[in-house]
């Protein structure tokens, strides 16, 4: 049994993710995907306590150590679904079992939806549906996302956008964790993953395009259809006091799938770092 954190590597083609993995090499495996603005480090606290599974939890593009997307591409949703399809075509993964928060919830839910043969069973930490707008709305959108892309890209030309500095680790995770409901401990773990150390301090590593307003979002039609094509069973764990979006999302999507269960814990938004002892044991009975 192999109960040391690897560092993996899938070169895509168009792009390489890194990520973490943990476990037997040999037993069934586990797929962790984290949400925005995170990395694979926030599956970290889990992984021991998901016993007998290989557990592999990817950085997305932009994120993590993972590549950057060209200068000429952008960090659209249905791409990230994309990238999703490329690791399991390049890896030739039978259905396997998916465990995704927030962002990679959302992610993971449209292609469970779009390619059922290639998930076994999805597990939801504090997500839940799509985040969707009036097909009204779609208009002011576009102008939104084509200006705050102009602004970026601007920015970036004249070198004016320049990442703010910490002078200590201390100093970006203190960041991280005045505007999360991470514990210092826990912003640790995402930090050390996502910061690089310069002669003058340290930087975000994750790319600043990920900050760029969406220029669409699905109608909430399109959500609701997305969800109903999903037949793989579903499973949502979601904190007390976590995303009041996955409170309301419950009403709006709970009914729509095809095999549902929801289990409210206590804990905020990143519960599974909170508590990844009690989380494990309820991903693991899901599963099994």
């Amino acid at each position: 049994m192999d109960n040391q954190v690897e560092e993996v590597n899938f070169d895509l083609g168009e792009i390489t993710l890194t990520g973490l993995a943990f476990g037997n090499k040999d037993d069934e495996l586990l797929l962790c995907l984290h949400g925005w603005l995170d990395n694979a480090a926030s599956f970290l606290p889990l992984m021991p306590y998901l016993k007998g599974k290989r557990v592999i939890a990817i950085d997305w593009t932009g994120h993590g150590f993972s590549s950057h997307r060209s200068p000429d591409a952008h960090y659209h949703f249905i791409d990230y679904v994309y990238d999703l399809l490329l690791l399991f075509e390049s890896n030739k993964w039978q259905p396997i079992d998916i465990v995704a928060h927030s962002m990679g919830g959302m992610i993971s839910s449209a292609f469970s939806a779009a390619f059922p043969e290639k998930v076994k069973s999805l597990t939801l930490l504090d997500s839940i549906g799509f985040v969707s707008s009036e097909a009204e709305e779609s208009t002011e959108h576009l102008r939104k996302g084509m200006l705050s892309r102009l602004k970026n890209n601007t920015q970036i030309l004249s070198s004016s956008k320049k990442k703010k500095f910490h002078p200590s680790i201390d100093s970006a995770i203190n960041a991280r964790v005045e505007v999360s409901d991470l514990e210092f401990e826990q912003a640790r773990l995402l930090v050390e993953r996502g910061i690089i150390e310069l002669a003058n301090g340290f930087i975000w590593r994750s790319d600043s395009r990920l900050r760029n307003t969406s220029p669409y979002r699905l109608t909430l039609a399109q959500a609701k259809q997305f969800i109903q094509d999903i037949k793989t069973p579903v499973q949502l764990i979601y904190g007390d006091k976590g995303l009041s979006f996955v409170q309301s999302g419950l009403k709006e999507f709970a009914p729509l799938f095809n095999d549902f269960i929801a289990h409210k814990v206590s804990g905020g938004h990143h519960f599974h770092m909170e508590d990844p002892e009690g989380t494990s044991k309820q991903i693991l009975e899901f599963i099994g």
